[in-house]
C-alpha cells in the first residue's frame, strides 16, 4: 500500500541515472523516458538562465501524454566559472565535447569555485512551473596527472563541467558545497518536493 504523503506518478525525462536515483527518493513511482532538445542558449541571455530554460524547453518538446495524476519531471544542470575580478564575464562550461576538453575544464576549476544551477520544469495537465536552484562547489588544487586519471578512468563526458560530484572527484578534490548536494548532483530535491506540494493544492 502506497502511503506516500503526494499522490502523484512522475516522469521523468532524463537519460540520467543519477537523476533517477534522486526522484526514485520521493516514495513515488517512476517512470523513464527521454526527451533530445538543441542544447544551444539563445544568443544574449545571462548565463544564470539557461539551466532553468533547458528545463522548461525539454518539457516543452516531451510529446507525450500526461494523466491528471501525472507530473513531468525535467531538468538542466549547468556549471558556471565567475571571473573572479569583476563578477562579469562568466564561462559556461557545457558537457565537454571530449576527453582533452574535459581535462581542460577540470584544470579551469582546480583550486577555484564554481556555480552549480540546476533548472527544474514541473509539468501536469494544468500547470507547468519551473525554478533553478544554485549551489557553490569549492575544489581544491587538482594536479595534471589527478585531472587525467579522473578523465580516463570515470569518462565524465556527459556531465557540465566534466565532472560528477557523487564519484571519485567529488570524494577526492571538493572542499565543500554552499547550497544542497543534490543540486550539485542534477535535481535539488528539497524545491522538487516543495514544488510538488505546491501543486496539490
Amino acid at each position: 500500500m502506497n502511503n506516500a504523503p503526494l499522490p502523484f506518478r512522475l516522469i521523468l525525462a532524463s537519460a540520467s541515472p543519477r537523476r533517477r536515483q534522486l526522484l526514485q527518493g520521493l516514495d513515488l513511482p517512476v517512470e523513464i523516458t527521454s526527451v533530445e532538445v538543441d542544447e544551444t542558449p539563445p544568443p544574449g541571455m545571462p548565463i544564470d538562465q539557461v539551466a532553468e530554460h533547458l528545463a522548461v524547453k525539454k518539457a516543452e518538446a516531451w510529446n507525450g501524454s500526461l494523466a491528471p495524476d501525472q507530473v513531468l519531471v525535467t531538468a538542466d544542470t549547468t556549471v558556471v566559472l565567475d571571473d573572479p575580478g569583476t563578477g562579469s564575464g562568466a564561462s559556461l562550461l557545457n558537457k565537454p565535447t571530449d576527453e582533452a576538453d574535459g581535462r581542460r575544464m577540470l584544470a579551469l576549476l582546480s583550486g577555484r569555485s564554481h556555480r552549480v544551477i540546476t533548472g527544474v520544469c514541473l509539468r501536469t495537465t494544468e500547470r507547468t512551473v519551473s525554478f533553478a536552484d544554485i549551489a557553490v562547489v569549492h575544489f581544491r588544487a587538482l594536479d595534471e596527472h589527478e585531472i587525467a586519471y579522473y578523465v580516463a578512468r570515470h569518462k565524465p563526458l556527459d556531465k557540465a563541467g566534466a565532472y560528477g560530484v557523487q564519484d571519485w572527484i567529488g570524494y577526492t578534490a571538493v572542499d565543500r558545497i554552499e547550497g544542497s548536494f543534490y543540486t550539485v548532483m542534477g535535481l535539488p530535491m528539497h524545491r522538487v518536493y516543495a514544488a510538488l506540494r505546491e501543486l496539490v493544492g
